[in-house]
């Protein structure tokens, strides 16, 4: 059981990462209007094919109900297919494939997945308390009842960088930890961001020393370990076969996913060092019929080295304990024998928010299209894209692969 692999991305938008202050506001609706006008001409199709719609929310400043029809209204399309993905940095691998499940199904034919992440305007004397929250507990919740706000946040599990630093001393105490092989990580990732011109640490290099030198902001993760905050945003259109006949660059067929929930926060979890990507990764690699071998580059969720790491493990393009050598060992950069994050990763290509995902999406079809510019791959056919959310909690997968 599982998708038969003919539905395809065809085209996509993604605004260049600013940082905050310097990023133009936009209201969402705006913002969807935007990404998905610049996909569908990506494709060189037409908003009159659009008949599906997925966005992420809670995102949305308009409104916190009926987000769907809100925004097919301004769109000016009626869709067949409408959906609101909260998955947080997996929203994107799972909006890809709840949009392709639906067009199989025959429900439509072409799905936007558009994911804003621009600042939006507040109106003059909001409370703006909420925000102060998020941003002072990251993806924790402070709500009356939730158990994070009672068990978690009042003895210092606060955010995200505190949960990923115990996953590393988890690992650490398992297996052993090389930090410099860490610090590769990300030093081949920024490699590949100076061929993109739109990363935000285009034009700057970095070094291992750079790294390991760099501040300590939770032991073991050093701050140029943990990924870039930036403004931004991102569209996808996925169509059926017929309509990526049409479309203006080679198709990229999303051909197996897999998806897996397993806590909320790290504090519940069975084993740190084996996230939820193990069983979504297996089901998308026997839904498509491929194996890790076979693919030519890998697009992973790169909040952090540490996910990187456990998601090179996890996914099964190493043994369980066997990543950071396996860093070691192979080139991680576009021009190596392991293509990983080929336009330079969150880290270094910076997150947008829940829309950082999209990135990875957005850069496995660029390669299968053929459309990497100067760091595109000899060959691209089949690509494995992750998607992590909260601290490795909400992880999926997706097999892309070319016509």
């Amino acid at each position: 059981m599982g998708l038969k692999g003919t539905a395809a991305i065809v085209g996509a938008a993604q605004y260049k990462p600013e940082k905050y202050q310097t990023a133009p506001q936009m209201f969402h609706l705006e913002q969807v209007a935007d990404l998905s006008r610049q996909a569908v001409l990506d494709a060189g199709l037409s908003m009159k094919d659009v008949d599906g719609l997925v966005l992420h929310g809670p995102q949305f400043h308009e409104a916190s109900i009926f987000v769907p029809a809100m925004a097919a209204e301004y769109l000016g399309v009626e869709v067949n297919f409408a959906e609101v993905v909260d998955l947080g940095g997996c929203s994107s691998v799972g909006m890809v494939w709840r949009a392709a499940a639906a067009i199989e199904m025959g429900l439509c034919q072409a799905v936007l997945c558009v994911i804003p992440a621009r600042m939006a305007p507040f109106a003059p004397g909001e409370d703006l308390s909420w925000m102060a929250n998020a941003m002072r507990y990251g993806g924790h919740s402070t709500a009356f009842g939730a158990p994070e706000a009672e068990f978690d946040l009042p003895y210092g599990h606060v955010g995200q960088n505190t949960g990923y630093a115990m996953i590393a001393q988890r690992y650490a105490a398992q297996y052993g930890y090389d930090k410099k092989a860490m610090a590769k990580i990300a030093v081949d990732q920024r490699f590949n961001a100076q061929y993109h011109p739109d990363a935000i640490f285009n034009g700057q290099t970095l070094t291992a020393e750079d790294v390991l030198a760099s501040k300590v902001v939770a032991d073991p993760l050093h701050v140029l370990e943990i990924v870039m905050p930036v403004a931004g945003g991102a569209a996808v259109l996925v169509t059926s076969k017929e309509l990526a006949a049409r479309s203006r660059h080679r198709p990229a067929f999303v051909k197996g996913f897999g998806e897996r929930l397993s806590y909320k926060s790290p504090s519940y979890s069975n084993e740190m060092t084996v996230t939820p990507l193990a069983q979504a990764a297996e089901k998308a690699f026997s839904m498509a019929g491929m194996k890790p071998d076979q693919m030519d580059a890998a697009q992973l969720y790169d909040c952090y080295t540490i996910t990187t790491l456990l998601s090179l493990e996890d996914a099964g393009f190493c043994p369980k304990g066997e990543g950071m050598k396996f860093v070691n060992e192979h080139n991680l950069t576009f021009k190596g024998d392991f293509p990983l994050n080929t336009h330079g990763g969150q880290l270094s290509f910076g997150q947008s928010g829940a829309a950082g995902g999209m990135s990875q999406v957005i850069e496995a079809f660029q390669q299968i299209a053929g459309r990497g510019d100067k760091r595109q791959l000899a060959k691209c056919d089949q690509v494995f894209v992750s998607g992590t959310g909260g601290v490795m909690s909400e992880q999926g997968a997706l097999i892309l692969q070319g016509a």
